[in-house]
Order: C-alpha cells, then sequence, then structure tokens
C-alpha cells in the first residue's frame, strides 16, 4: 500500500473526527473513593474521557483572587540564604496587607492561648514537635519554621532525625550502617509490633531480627554478638542555626540483652557505657562543646533496642522536631503504648505541638457525615496527645488546597472545603489553634495557580522547594502578627 500527504491528512482528519464523537458517548461515573469522573466503563475497567462540554471548557481561578494571592506572596520577606541573619528578619509588611494574611483561628478565649504560647516559645529551653504528612516530609516547612522561630526566641539544632530515613533531608549528615531497619506505626507495609511502643515520634529503627526470648531461654546463647554504627556529621546544605547542635540525645528503650555504647568523635573515645535493660524509654546523653565534625556511635548486642532516633540540639532556646508520617492522616496516636509515649514526652517536654493532617483524608470523602466522623475521631487523637503533655500549646495547620479531575475539569475536591471548615471549629471548640494552609493559599480552586506559578508541583497537591518557603512564611506571619501584638 502506497501512503501519500493526502492518505495521511485524511487519516489524522478521521481519527480526530473519531475521538471527537466518542465525546458524546462519555458520561459520568461514581469511583469507588466517591468522586465523579468523565469516561467509559468496560467490565471491569474505566476508561477516562471527556465529556462533549466539558472538553471545550476550561475554568479560570477569578482574576482578582489571583492578584489578592500575588500581592501577598511576592512581596514577602522569603529567602534562601543559610544565613543565621536571615532568620532575624522581620517581616516586610510596608509590601503587604496583612489584612489580606490568612490569620489564626483561636479557642474563645484568644488572649489567653497567645500569651501562654508566648511563654511557651521564650522560655529556656522550648521544645517543639511538627507532627504531619508528607507536605512535610524532609523538613519542608517545619525547617523554614524552625528557622525563623529559632532566629527570633534563640536556639540551634535540627531537633529530632530518625536513625533510617526514609527521604532525604539536608538538617544533619546522619549515616546508619546497612544492618538498620526502621518500622513505623503508620506504615500498612509493616505489621505491627504488639508491644506497640513506637514512641514520640511514631517509629523505631533496630539493628537486629526481633526476637521472643521469654519464649526461648536458651536463645540468647545461640546468638551471635551484632555491632551498628551511627555516623553524625554537620550539613553543610542547611540553615546556619541547625549547624550548631551540641546536645545529642539518643533515644531507646525495650533492651532485652546486654547492650555496649561507644562514641567517638574524630576517632576519639568520648564515652563508653552499658543501656539501661529494664524495658522501659531512656535517653543517651552526648553533651559537646562544639558541633561534631565525625561522631561515630557504636552499639554492640545480641538483640538490638528499639532506638526512636536521635535530638540534635543546642543548649537552649527553641528546638523543632520534624515527625513526617507518609500516608498518615492523624489517627494512629492514641492506637500506640500510652506509657511509652508518656515516659519519652516526659523526657522531652515539649511545650508546643504543631499538627498538620488532613490532605490524605480528601479524596477517601463521600458525604459530609464522613467529615464529620473524621474530625470527632481526630480530636480524640489530640487530646489523647495532649493529656501526655505538661499544659503545650496546641496549633493544627489545616490541609492545603488540592485538585482532582472531576468532569474533565481541574477543580478543588468537593468536600475540602467543608472539611477545612468543621476541622477549625473542631479544633477551636477543643482548646487548639487552627491555621487554614487552604484559605491561605486563596481558597478553592487556587492550587491550580500555584501549580502554573511553580510553587507547588505537577500532582496538584505538593508544594515546591519555593512554594513551600512561601507557605512556611505565610504561616510565620500570621504566627509573628499575633505574638507581637501581644503586650
Amino acid at each position: 500500500m502506497k501512503y501519500s500527504p493526502i492518505k495521511i491528512c485524511l487519516y489524522i482528519c478521521a481519527t480526530l473526527l473519531l475521538m471527537y464523537l466518542m465525546t458524546f458517548f462519555s458520561k459520568n461515573h461514581q469511583l469507588p473513593i466517591g468522586k465523579f469522573q468523565e469516561g467509559f466503563v468496560v467490565k471491569k475497567w474505566f476508561f477516562k474521557y471527556p465529556k462533549t462540554a466539558s472538553f471545550f471548557k476550561q475554568k479560570e481561578l477569578d482574576e482578582n483572587q489571583i492578584k489578592s494571592l500575588d500581592s501577598i506572596v511576592y512581596n514577602l520577606s522569603v529567602t534562601d540564604s543559610n544565613d543565621a541573619e536571615d532568620a532575624k528578619i522581620i517581616p516586610i509588611f510596608t509590601k503587604i496587607d496583612t489584612s489580606k494574611i490568612e490569620r489564626l483561628s483561636y479557642p474563645k478565649d484568644a488572649k489567653a492561648f497567645i500569651k501562654q504560647l508566648k511563654i511557651n516559645l521564650q522560655s529556656p529551653k522550648c521544645r517543639i514537635i511538627h507532627y504531619g504528612d508528607s507536605q512535610i516530609e524532609g523538613d519542608r516547612m517545619s525547617g523554614y519554621i524552625r528557622n525563623r522561630l529559632q532566629g527570633y526566641f534563640g536556639g540551634s539544632g535540627p531537633g529530632f532525625i530518625p536513625i533510617v530515613q526514609v527521604y532525604q533531608q539536608i538538617s544533619a549528615n546522619i549515616t546508619p550502617s546497612p544492618n538498620w531497619k526502621r518500622f513505623a506505626a503508620f506504615d500498612p507495609t509493616h505489621k505491627r509490633f504488639s508491644h506497640q511502643k513506637y514512641g514520640a515520634y511514631t517509629s523505631l529503627s533496630r539493628f537486629t531480627p526481633v526476637y521472643d526470648i521469654e519464649e526461648d531461654s536458651l536463645l540468647l546463647d545461640k546468638l551471635e554478638l551484632t555491632k551498628a554504627t551511627i555516623d553524625i556529621g554537620v550539613s553543610q546544605r542547611s540553615y546556619a542555626l541547625l549547624k550548631n547542635f551540641t546536645s545529642i540525645g539518643l533515644h531507646y528503650g525495650n533492651v532485652q540483652s546486654p547492650s555496649a555504647i561507644q562514641v567517638n568523635n574524630d576517632g576519639v573515645l568520648m564515652k563508653s557505657d552499658t543501656l539501661i535493660a529494664d524495658g522501659n524509654y531512656h535517653k543517651y546523653s552526648i553533651n559537646l562543646t562544639s558541633a561534631p565534625t565525625n561522631l561515630r556511635i557504636e552499639i554492640d548486642a545480641k538483640i538490638s533496642p528499639d532506638f526512636y532516633g536521635l535530638t540534635l540540639d543546642g543548649e537552649k532556646g527553641i528546638s523543632l522536631d520534624n515527625v513526617a508520617m507518609r500516608g498518615a492522616s492523624g489517627t494512629v496516636f492514641a492506637t500506640m503504648n500510652s506509657e511509652n509515649f508518656s515516659q519519652m514526652f516526659q523526657q522531652l517536654k515539649p511545650k508546643v505541638l504543631i499538627f498538620q493532617f488532613g490532605g490524605n483524608t480528601v479524596p477517601y470523602l463521600k458525604d459530609s457525615l464522613s467529615v464529620i466522623n473524621y474530625a470527632g475521631y481526630l480530636k480524640s487523637q489530640l487530646n489523647w496527645t495532649r493529656t501526655k503533655t505538661d499544659n503545650a500549646s496546641i496549633i493544627f495547620i489545616g490541609p492545603s488546597d488540592m485538585t482532582t479531575t472531576e468532569n474533565g475539569e481541574l477543580i478543588t475536591y468537593k468536600l475540602l472545603p467543608y472539611l477545612n471548615q468543621v476541622l477549625k471549629q473542631t479544633c477551636n471548640e477543643n482548646g487548639i489553634a487552627y491555621w487554614s494552609m487552604f484559605d491561605a493559599m486563596g481558597g478553592k480552586n487556587s492550587m491550580k495557580h500555584w501549580v502554573d506559578q511553580k510553587l507547588a508541583g505537577s500532582d496538584y497537591t505538593h508544594f515546591s522547594s519555593s512554594g513551600t518557603k512561601v507557605v512556611s512564611e505565610l504561616f510565620f506571619v500570621a504566627l509573628y502578627l499575633d505574638l507581637m501584638a501581644l503586650k
């Protein structure tokens, strides 16, 4: 068969015409996760395909909303520098309309809440734990907020870092030996340990398999000694304040066999001890005169204890821990061992807790009742955690705008605005401050604009590096305005 330009053109036109005619037969179908999508169902398979009307339709974000958002975003004092002085920059209020800044929403007695929060932040030692989903992985948001708070209230160091990292982080150089493995309370790919002792950081690391010496009393004699190491150094890519840590905490528990530990810095032995073998949580402290250049922790044991991670802090001021829980919705806390969690909180003494969840639940919400049920379950988790603290201030950061394709159009998930509203009300009624990241971004259908401006990724869910700094500064400015307004 001979091909000619005319035949090729006719073939292309016929194909395009057929594809267009198929839009007349496309229908709306409800998917298992609750949303509607245009397309065809063939036996068990669903094929996305636009309807005729939506094929030619393109909805844009309101122009006034874009201008209002841009006037804030592009005049914020966001910096890419690692200079410690950058953390002390006062937001440039002469260039932005602060009335457009999304402020925190507080419980009934807002003044009392802000006063206690300011007292906590100004304490000689204030630990903040930032729990969240994948929006904060790799110290995103936490790192920027930490740097800003440490610049104003003092403090240094990156805080908590897991021994085994499942995502890239630049806060410090932590290199474990290859025999370490991580287990998380929120990770559905691993069977949960029956003891449920995952600690305040919701995960643990081990360097040997799990054994039950109670069932086999002779097991310990059969096992060989195993060595594991953790190398700690200063990251040259992180904020300047994060590089200055002199107080190292190794958090552990569930010691079942004699476990020896040695600490070397630049090849010189600093400490040599035995870990406490009573089954409870403990902190092994390493205090230095300056940040380590090449510190190695060596542990020898037949059965690995559970290690909940490292804390790298300064001597005083703000410490902020980033606890990223990929795929989590904030509903795992009360499922963990209460005594173990409490013991760790008694040592850590957090004065501020920040929770940032909701995004992973959004695609699966089917109706308003499911929103209310989720908010109620989340409330019980937050209250359970709060009982372990000593009057800690709690802030909840709501989910960002998230875009889905519905009827061939990029729009905000239908129940997301309602979820944001219910979460705010639930938090405020239970003594928790709430910051609406959804409204701070510009509200409904604003994610598309953030993606267009390269402030968010192509998944229309997660922020880019630049977008992370912008949304973090939006939160910090809102908090700064309230703290500075309090006399």
